[in-house]
């Protein structure tokens, strides 16, 4: 969520007045706004995306709730020290959090462990450990609209009897003390990104806030007026049509197994109608290909912590492999490939496949990722319900992401269109009748050229280094993985090292390369990466020769209150991923709207920007998805490249020989070796088409004009990848709900007593 405090005087309206009054008090606004610490509550793009979704809903009017986990430490602090990341815990909430607001009236039960009972009324799970999930609830406004809407955080406590009702009354300290145990679920953020560690504290987790929101959206609609009882009964019939749940990936997957079980054991529903209902509420959303991030738990430890839902799980499992039977006799190979259990060494859940059977509507987040989730990664779920699968193309909320992080660009936009862009990002492609305009183009690079000052400065506070503001700020700022591809953009800087030095007479087009992004702290390769870069930085920041030509910046715990000041003052966006691996990207999105041109492959969501803009308005490089597979099947063979490519060469010797470790000469072999014979991801079969596209970048860089113009192109085009526009087509297509525009009263206006205070519509 990053940081509050602007976010809200924005979408309040207020930032003026509240800047205008504290500065009456003899404070700066900045300076207060700095003191607060950011909500770090995700990895990357994923928790990302769903912060920019809530303010779209509160925006569009929704009644929509954003659920998760009140982890106490968020995503790791990230230091450097001597090139390497070191972690430090996030105590986010050391001096307390003024947003959050604890709902103890609304604490809920969640168990664990225990056995399940069969008798004739049914099953019961029984003997069961109990955590209680204490809520606490944050305001999410809608912009100028008098919307606010929940996030309902949960934080895990034990209950007060715990381990006291046992045996071991006798040690009552250690009693309490054991209640860390219970109370250890909403400690802390796992800190991997696109990948799957199956850890029980985990998959505990996963549970906690999956059982506490579901009560929780029972209560709510058993309390509303459809949840009409009959007799005794509830009555679930209309529940899918007041209710839709999101699964924002596989993460949540034991809510399908969860709300069976509240609608079969406890509502006494049959397993049909139950199955129906579930199956008409959830929807899921797939974030990543990769195999590796793919979550399968093991079979014995869900048996262990969750005995009823495996059990409801083999059910959901036989019905659903019955009637593929039905329909493909005798064809083994696709149950086996379909089945939600897969067999091997240790037994595993396929999470997926279950958010697929147990959900109406699946969605991929770019178009390209939604083919690839159709043909290649549940091919056979897609050949059996088509119409299931659909694509939602992720976007970035216009708020947070320009008027909050670069006024002076919002203010030139509206000075030209008028202010109503802020809601509706289409109207940007008004900006395209002012291509021509010399002094808006003089405007747009003078708002550009500011934003570098302010960040130049920042940098040389925080990193003692000088910066030229006129070089062109190239900036590279993701989670680390293997397949960004950081590396690639290593070997390029060190290319274009080696050329400075090669002929420092000859012209060269000054860069500030910034790399930031933080590594899991168990991915060995992703640590590796960064030492490497920060080596190579260490190099050439010190090389008289190269001077001001060209500085190189590891930016440290890159996090949302970072990406709100570097993103305004880049120029060139770097989204490199091999083609096919990176689902969508935000942050590629985030660039485009704030003045910066992109280098790219065809990935994500790069591909729909090209789209919008025209190809010629982005700087594409590289193999697409279909040279990939085609390399696949010849067999990549990395050597080929190294041999024919002289600069290539040179650079990966440079690394393998200690030129950027003196002192530990063989400190990169693992990276090395793994370029040269396990590189899934390829990056030595773009890096000759990556430096070209390069060079064309430096070349238009050197005409000003014609830089800003495609700049000018790229932000007209902008304008489809606002998560409004992204939350209208849940709304219309998955959700079944109609946003609404209309601006409801401020609370100090008297409503009229006629209005119906909750529209009919669906909850999502």
């Amino acid at each position: 969520m990053g940081r509050t405090l602007q976010n809200t005087m924005i979408n309040l309206g207020l930032q003026n007045a509240c800047d205008e009054a504290v500065y009456q008090l003899g404070l700066d606004m900045e300076e207060l706004e700095e003191i607060e610490e950011d909500a770090g509550l995700g990895n990357g793009g994923l928790g990302r995306l769903a912060a920019c979704f809530l303010d779209s809903m509160a925006t569009l009017g929704l009644a929509a709730y954003g659920y998760g986990i009140r982890y106490e430490y968020g995503i790791f602090n990230q230091k450097i020290r001597d090139g390497w990341q070191v972690e430090e815990a996030d105590d986010w909430l050391r001096h307390g959090n003024p947003w959050e607001k604890a709902r103890p009236e609304y604490m809920l039960p969640v168990h664990f462990y225990g056995r399940v009972e069969h008798s004739a009324s049914g099953a019961k799970w029984i003997d069961t450990q109990v955590v209680l999930a204490l809520p606490y609830d944050t305001p999410v406004p809608g912009y100028m609209n008098n919307t606010v809407n929940t996030m309902r955080l949960w934080s895990a406590r034990a209950p007060n009897d715990f381990n006291l009702r046992d045996f071991n009354v006798g040690d009552y300290i250690q009693a309490v003390l054991d209640r860390n145990l219970a109370e250890n679920i909403s400690r802390v953020l796992y800190p991997n990104d696109n990948f799957f560690e199956g850890k029980e504290l985990r998959l505990k987790q996963e549970y906690f806030v999956v059982a506490a929101t579901l009560q929780d959206i029972i209560r709510r609609f058993k309390a509303s007026k459809f949840g009409s009882t009959d007799s005794v009964r509830t009555v679930f019939d209309s529940f899918p049509d007041q209710v839709a749940i999101q699964l924002n990936d596989t993460h949540p997957a034991m809510a399908i197994p969860e709300l069976m079980r509240i609608f079969v054991d406890i509502e006494k529903l049959p397993w049909d109608k139950a199955w129906d209902i579930t199956r008409r509420t959830f929807a899921y959303t797939n974030h990543t290909v990769l195999p590796e991030a793919l979550e399968r738990w093991p079979v014995d430890l869900v048996e262990k912590l969750l005995p009823r839902h495996l059990q409801i799980i083999y059910e959901i499992n036989q019905r659903h492999l019955d009637h593929i039977a039905s329909l493909f006799p005798n064809d083994v190979d696709r149950l086996r490939r379909m089945s939600l259990i897969e067999e091997g060494d240790t037994k595993r859940i396929n999470m997926a496949h279950l958010c697929i059977v147990g959900s109406h509507a699946v969605n991929g987040v770019a178009k390209i990722h939604s083919e690839i989730v159709k043909t290649q990664v549940f091919e056979d779920f897609a050949a059996l319900e088509p119409e299931k699968f659909q694509n939602k193309t992720n976007g970035i909320t216009p708020r947070r992401w320009l008027l909050l992080c670069n006024p002076g660009l919002a203010e030139l936009i509206a000075e030209k269109i008028g202010e109503d862009y802020v809601r509706d990002l289409s109207q940007l492609t008004k900006l395209h009748k002012f291509v021509d305009d010399d002094l808006f183009i003089r405007e747009v690079a003078k708002v550009k050229q500011e934003n570098k000052v302010k960040f130049a400065l920042y940098l040389e506070k925080e990193y003692k280094v000088k910066i030229n503001p006129s070089s062109m700020f190239d900036v590279h700022v993701k989670r680390i993985h293997e397949y960004k591809r950081q590396l690639m953009n290593c070997l390029h800087i060190i290319t274009m090292y080696n050329r400075i030095r090669r002929d420092p007479a000859k012209l060269f087009v000054p860069r500030t390369v910034i790399i930031g992004g933080k590594a899991a702290p168990g991915y060995h390769m992703a640590k590796m990466i960064i030492k490497l870069i920060n080596a190579v930085a260490q190099v050439v920041n010190n090389d008289p020769t190269v001077g001001s030509k060209l500085k190189v910046i590891f930016l440290e715990n890159y996090r949302v209150s970072l990406a709100e000041k570097v993103i305004p003052a880049t120029d060139l966006s770097e989204q490199i991923s091999t083609a096919g691996t990176e689902a969508s990207g935000t942050g590629n999105m985030k660039f485009m709207l704030n003045g910066a041109l992109t280098i790219g492959t065809m990935d994500g969501a790069n591909v729909e920007m090209a789209e919008e803009a025209g190809e010629e308005n982005l700087f594409i490089f590289g193999m697409r998805v279909e040279d990939v597979t085609e390399l696949d099947r010849k067999g990549y063979n990395a050597q080929l490249y190294y041999d024919r490519l002289p600069e290539l060469k040179q650079a990966v010797d440079q690394i393998k020989s200690g030129f950027f470790s003196p002192k530990e000469p063989n400190l990169f072999n693992d990276v090395v070796n793994m370029l040269f014979h396990h590189d899934r991801f390829k990056v030595f079969a773009d890096y000759e088409a990556y430096v070209k596209c390069q060079e064309k970048v430096s070349e238009l860089y050197l005409n000003s004009k014609a830089w800003t113009k495609m700049v000018i192109r790229n932000i007209a085009a902008a304008g489809k990848f606002s998560s409004d526009r992204t939350i209208k087509e849940y709304a219309r297509d998955i959700w079944h709900v109609e946003p609404s525009d209309l601006k409801i009263p401020p609370p100090n206006e008297p409503r009229d007593a006629g209005q119906d205070k909750t529209p009919n519509g669906t909850a999502a």
